[in-house]
């Protein structure tokens, strides 16, 4: 019987971990992304033995992607360690047989761990978590658990308290109810669909609590074993699954490869045989940490103006030696003008991902391409043909520090920042109008829809650009489906709001080659600190029409308001140039902040495409490589009912640039925004090119953190 129940389980996790083999694909497993998996991963994808939580916490930065499954359950978990002290959780669980429902029950949950003690000479770490917060409460539970290491850190004991389904067997009175009596009862949870998604506060750490614990032993590098008590009887697993808790008692084999993944069987309650496999990724830690790009040209000894056979006037030619150098490195000189010892330029940077990058290469080309006399160089940085910085840089500085091992800080202790808001860079003949096109792969995911929780097409795209001046972009993309099941949805919208976005799979359903935007952009500068810009034509996928915003972001500044309008009509559900009845008037005020450390926080404002009015709320940690995560949560005056499943819009998104998993410096990179469940309220218009994410790259902040690469 054990070893069927193993081969089930094999059999489980080789069918349903695609994500990890996927993810491990994409993210590689050679040794330059090595690492130790510290810590112990729970079948909760959280750090923890196997049903229980341990008082520990993830690597700092770290992606967690974990898969358990035994005979009736799965559990595909994505853990992010936030900060060193906080890490979250999302959560994709199927559970067979599930009577209540009828049928399997897909279950979407959210987790979140805060470490409020780390681990000292004498004390243990102690982390306070949530499992399940907000969600069907199925998995239901808060805890307290304490771990401490032992023998060199090859022994971790791990006790605690939990409460709800960590309160479930070996039970006893809450001992916070000393503190209130409301700690003493434990409330219902969601009543119906319509309550799923909402915060059940009045359950967090109410209601009986119970002791658990146990051990992990790291038998040798490769090899782990865990043992533990656990205080969760499985309930609702025995009374609507016809699972049996023997014992309290599980365990578990482990065994550790080298890039830090696991693979792990374990027993559960005596009565289940299961394989969890978790897969560490690290974004601070790129497949290719320095690039693979070609090396820049060594600064050469200075040339006086008769040794270079240079003049002002050819300068400002599409074929001279500065322009074509620059080109030669995916940088168009777009403009230059010399005035006295002081060169200004007007540069796109149209290949490296961090603009620090660019502005290395462009100033060592100046340095030896321009005369010996020329000894301050002025950068201009555009982006969609607008002025966003401008960067001072002096060549005394360049030749002092380009073989200093502290080249980095010093060489930015001695640039300057200022805006740009009118060129100073005489234009140069020529370089307008402009013309690029490309044909791509592309991958359209669909996630959690209940009847195949994983949809997706594939196919190819072919997008185009045309500029006839400077801030001027026609653009469009059209793709071609090949492959997929987006088209193979049954369930209906049940909406009783306006069907603005769940409909979407109607779009699928109804279209063979798609256009997926086709617009006129206008990009423009009011004043200084200010950004403008103007778009119309087919915005996206499901809406046309004209979109306006301005922005006022200072380059040196931490702190940047925006404001959107936006006059929406819905397409047809063929995704060619028809348009519904349905009509808008949408727009947002937006806050953008800053904190540093990688830390991006926005506010924004307004009314959505339903007609509610509301706020989102979302923070993003962004790494120095230009890998993203984050997370958000809107709320508008739809009440929960009529939202419906979820209750409010909410979900984490994540954006993994090219250079990142290629070490080539291209700019670009895949992103995607995961729901558990996609409603119509708080939905907002899908716009390309807002201000704030094409401005911000050359701005003193996103510089500082990138300046590493100003010298590769």
């Amino acid at each position: 019987m054990l070893l069927i129940k193993i081969n089930e389980s094999v059999n489980m996790i080789l069918q349903h971990m695609c994500f990890g083999v996927i993810s491990s694909i994409i993210f590689g497993t050679s040794c330059a992304m090595a690492l130790e998996l510290k810590f112990p991963v729970s079948t909760y994808g959280t750090p923890g033995l196997i049903d229980i939580p341990s008082g520990e916490a993830f690597p700092d930065g770290q992606i967690t992607l974990t898969g358990a499954l035994f005979s009736t359950t799965q559990k595909h978990t994505l853990s992010f360690q936030i900060s060193p002290r906080i890490f979250g959780s999302f959560r994709y669980s199927i559970l067979n047989d599930f009577k209540p429902v009828g049928g399997d029950l897909y279950d979407r949950s959210f987790d979140l761990g805060y470490l409020i003690i780390k681990e000292g000479n004498l004390r243990p770490s102690i982390v306070v978590g949530l499992r399940d917060f907000g969600g069907t409460g199925v998995f239901g539970s808060e805890y307290i658990a304490a771990t401490k290491h032992f023998a060199n850190d090859r022994i971790a004991l791990t006790g605690g308290i939990g409460w709800g389904r960590l309160g479930s067997y070996g039970g006893f009175s809450n001992p916070l109810s000393v503190l209130s009596g409301s700690f003493e009862t434990r409330g219902s949870g969601p009543n119906n669909i319509s309550e799923v998604g909402q915060l059940e506060v009045d359950q967090w750490f109410r209601g009986d609590a119970a002791f658990f614990g146990g051990f992990a032993w790291q038998v040798n590098e490769s090899i782990t074993f865990k043992a533990e008590y656990s205080s969760d009887a499985y309930v609702s697993e025995s009374i609507n699954m016809g699972f049996k808790h023997k014992t309290p008692f599980n365990a578990s084999l482990s065994y550790g490869f080298k890039n830090g993944a696991q693979l792990s069987v374990y027993t559960l309650h005596g009565s289940e045989v299961g394989v969890m496999g978790t897969i560490p990724i690290t974004p601070q830690n790129p497949r290719f940490p320095s690039g693979i790009e070609e090396a820049p040209a060594a600064l050469t000894p200075r040339q006086s103006q008769a040794a270079l056979s240079w003049d002002e006037g050819s300068v400002r030619q599409k074929d001279s030696a500065l322009f074509v150098a620059l080109d030669d490195q995916g940088i168009a000189l777009e403009g230059i003008t010399i005035e006295g010892s002081t060169a200004t330029v007007r540069i796109g940077n149209e290949r490296f991902p961090a603009h620090a990058q660019a502005l290395g290469r462009t100033a060592r080309i100046l340095a030896n391409n321009l005369p010996d006399n020329i000894t301050t160089f002025k950068v201009e940085s555009i982006t969609n043909g607008i002025t966003t910085s401008r960067t001072t840089l002096g060549r005394e500085g360049l030749e002092a520090f380009e073989y200093d091992l502290e080249n980095s800080w010093k060489s930015f202790a001695g640039t300057s920042f200022e805006d740009a808001a009118r060129s100073e860079a005489e234009a140069i003949a020529g370089v307008y109008p402009k013309f690029d096109w490309r044909l791509t792969p592309y991958l359209d995911p669909a996630l959690f829809d209940p009847d195949n929780p994983v949809r997706a097409d594939v196919g190819l795209q072919f997008a185009a650009s045309f500029e006839p001046t400077r801030g001027l972009i026609l653009s469009g993309a059209v793709r071609q489906p090949l492959t997929g099941n987006l088209d193979t949805s049954t369930r209906a919208s049940n909406s009783v709001l306006p069907h603005v976005r769940s409909d979407v799979t109607e779009y699928a359903k109804q279209s063979d080659i798609q256009i997926k935007n086709l617009t006129a952009e206008y990009f423009f500068r009011p004043g200084k600190n200010l950004y403008g810009r103007i778009t119309a034509g087919y915005l996206e996928t499901m809406y046309g029409g004209v979109s306006g915003e301005v922005l006022w972001k200072p380059v040196n500044g931490n702190l940047a308001f925006g404001a959107e309008l936006n006059y929406a009509i819905q397409r047809d559900f063929d995704q060619l140039f028809g348009l519904q009845d349905y009509d808008i008037v949408t727009g947002h005020a937006s806050a953008y902040y800053d904190f540093g450390g990688g830390y991006l926080g926005q506010l924004d404002v307004g009314r959505y495409l339903a007609g509610d009015y509301g706020a989102t709320v979302s923070l993003d940690r962004e790494f120095d490589n230009g890998f993203r995560v984050g997370a958000f949560f809107t709320l508008t005056d739809v009440p929960f009912d009529e939202f419906g499943e979820g209750s409010f819009d909410k979900g984490i998104r994540f954006s993994i640039p090219v250079d990142w998993l290629t070490g080539s410096a291209n700019q670009g990179g895949y992103g995607t925004t995961i729901r558990p469940v996609q409603r119509d309220g708080g939905a907002r218009l899908d716009v390309r090119n807002r201000l704030y994410g094409i401005v911000r790259g050359s701005h003193t902040t996103e510089l500082e953190d990138r300046w590493g690469k100003f010298w590769r």
